[in-house]
């Protein structure tokens, strides 16, 4: 390794570390916070470790009351995001397999108007979802924020194009032994698209789990708020109380970051839209 080489990677090295600082401070801030008592956050200034740790702010915060049921919107979210999750799961790959796999007219052409709708900015949609959710009696109900945003076409490209990458030759040898359409989906296509299927999933949990504006215009019973628009009235209730504000922060953040934990390995294989195939 030459001396220029090794400089070269120094500095990436330093910026990398530098803006994965500006990145995990805030984080680790708001989680070294939510272990303060509300006297020692008001009182004592600015500094990162607690002086005497505690679990106040999350008892506060899950004892909840019936103007911020936390724990009600914790599961809300939990139901939402894993059902959203599963209906994109089976639409795009669904979609994807007819896109990669049969001969139908017009298709590349219905697929390029597809992609074209990817250039209209999703708050055209709020006003046309919110009267198809509200005639068909789903307002206040989570079908209102489950169904809505399944069908994405980002997601649809994203594992149509890792699709593509499969030989057709699987599917013709599979023939020959007498497989059928569906046979082939099921045994040979879906296994072998693991790996953007599982970025599929990730993107439509952490999707479904994060909104907020959505939510927000269909849903107005406090008992079924998912847990983001919920944090919204968490902060007004407690605007004296930061470190119940932040308990509430990290518990939302639970489960995305776990889930980008676990799926990590699958996350990175997709980078490769071809590395279904080895």
């Amino acid at each position: 390794m030459g001396k220029s080489e090794r400089t070269k990677k120094i500095i990436f090295f330093v910026i990398l570390t530098l803006i994965c600082a500006v990145w995990v401070f805030p984080m680790l801030w708001a989680l070294l916070t939510s272990f303060k008592s509300e006297l020692e956050i008001q009182s004592m200034g600015f500094h990162m470790w607690p002086r005497e740790w505690t679990l106040d702010n999350y008892k506060q915060l899950l004892d909840g009351n019936e103007s911020s049921p936390v724990l009600q919107w914790f599961i809300n979210s939990m139901i939402i995001a894993i059902g959203h999750m599963l209906l994109v799961l089976v639409l795009v790959s669904l979609a994807a397999y007819g896109y990669t796999r049969l001969n139908f007219k017009y298709r590349d052409a219905l697929f390029g108007f597809l992609l074209a709708t990817m250039m209209l900015p999703g708050v055209l949609n709020l006003i046309p979802n919110f009267k198809i959710v509200d005639s068909l009696g789903w307002t206040n109900t989570f079908l209102a924020v489950i169904v809505p945003g399944a069908a994405s076409v980002y997601n649809l490209f994203l594992v149509k194009q890792f699709m593509d990458g499969i030989p057709k030759e699987l599917d013709e040898s599979a023939v020959v032994d007498g497989a059928n359409r569906f046979q082939i989906f099921w045994h040979i296509i879906l296994p072998l698209s693991k790996p953007v299927l599982t970025v599929v999933a990730l993107f439509s949990f952490t999707g479904a789990w994060n909104d907020f504006l959505w939510p927000s215009i269909v849903m107005n019973d406090i008992d079924k708020l998912p847990i983001t628009p919920g944090l919204q009235l968490l902060q007004g209730q407690y605007m004296t109380y930061p470190g119940v504000g932040t308990a509430g922060a990290i518990l939302a953040l639970i489960p995305t970051f776990l889930l980008y934990l676990v799926a990590q390995k699958s996350f990175m294989q997709s980078m490769a839209l071809n590395s279904g195939i080895k």
